[in-house]
């Protein structure tokens, strides 16, 4: 099936408003500097990184859900109350339950709403879409709330030079509706994932270590950054072509291209490997750095307030991270 567009469904599942957040307090390369041996310089060179954002230490994901929402409401003049589903990404909710989304829930007095979080990890956003569109074409629910949001640097070790250079906090929403009329809905989407690979990127909770691998780590988030770094330029690569055959479109017939921001040098190799330009791809890695599920919604939402995100656009989203999970979302944007 090329495209997910049952002919006993007459209804799209359409995007009618986005909004994000990210915490005020600022961290920078040269705040960097001064916890672990590195430079401005290096980390410009091998990421692309020049700042990110990091929560208080009383701010959770949860509020920064908040945010987010509020942020969409205010700036669309959009309602809530009447959702009738909650999904949150999120590899770092506020406990493992009751779930960030139904915190998100409570915060609206939405009165009648299932809630869930999904982890797929910096797949998490777009797999999240998917998740909607599906029960959006089934029938079952009329409008949804989708979030991806982090607070990684609650999760990262500012002792370890590899890592605690890359990760930052943020939120992004979204409203996604059954409807009719507008112009505007899923295309295609892809999915894969290799969870032998599961070890090369992993926070660790009720075991101390993932497969062969004998690391204490308290919680905090472990990553072979070599080997995530191929597997993405090689497999991630190879997902987004396949997605791209699924769609029927081309790299030049998508307006923009909007991959996980891991990391300025892999987006770079995926735009080598796949023919698009850097041109059309939007990444939110320069001031936000790695925000895992919240990277797509902070770099497409920064396109849309520039207006360079038009209504009829393609747009082609692809996430991908810890399991390692691949999830990617070709859709045509509608306002």
């Amino acid at each position: 099936m090329d495209k997910i567009k049952p002919s006993a469904i007459q209804s799209n599942a359409v995007i009618t408003a986005i909004g994000t957040y990210v915490p005020e307090r600022i961290l920078t390369n040269t705040d960097m500097e001064k916890l672990v041996e590195t430079s401005d310089e290096w980390i410009m060179q091998r990421t692309g990184i020049k700042e990110r954002h990091i929560a208080s230490d009383s701010q959770f994901t949860s509020d920064l859900c908040f945010e987010a929402v509020h942020n969409m409401i205010e700036r669309y003049g959009v309602s809530v109350t009447d959702v009738d589903y909650i999904i949150v990404a999120t590899s770092t909710p506020d406990a493992v339950f009751p779930s960030v989304a139904s915190q998100v829930q409570s915060h609206f007095n939405i009165s009648h709403a299932g809630a869930a979080d999904i982890q797929a990890a910096c797949a998490g956003f777009a797999a999240a879409i998917q998740l909607a569109n599906g029960l959006l074409l089934s029938g079952a629910h009329r409008k949804i709330l989708v979030l991806g949001a982090e607070t990684l640097s609650k999760i990262t070790d500012y002792t370890d030079r590899t890592t605690c250079i890359l990760f930052g906090d943020g939120a992004g929403a979204i409203l996604m509706e059954a409807s009719h009329d507008r112009h505007g809905d899923i295309e295609a989407v892809y999915t894969k994932t290799d969870g032998s690979r599961g070890h090369l990127l992993y926070r660790s909770s009720l075991a101390s270590a993932i497969g062969e691998h004998d690391i204490q780590t308290n919680g905090l988030i472990v990553q072979n950054g070599r080997e995530v770094y191929r597997w993405a330029v090689s497999h991630v690569a190879e997902g987004v072509q396949q997605l791209l055959e699924k769609s029927g479109y081309t790299p030049a017939e998508i307006n923009w291209f909007i991959p996980h921001s891991a990391n300025m040098r892999i987006i770079e190799s995926l735009c080598e490997r796949t023919g698009f330009s850097l041109e059309q791809t939007l990444s939110s890695i320069k001031q936000y750095g790695n925000t895992s599920a919240a990277s797509i919604p902070l770099a497409l939402d920064e396109a849309v307030k520039s207006g360079f995100v038009k209504p009829g656009h393609l747009l082609l989203l692809y996430g991908f991270g810890g399991g390692l999970t691949q999830a990617g979302v070709v859709l045509r944007w509608s306002f």
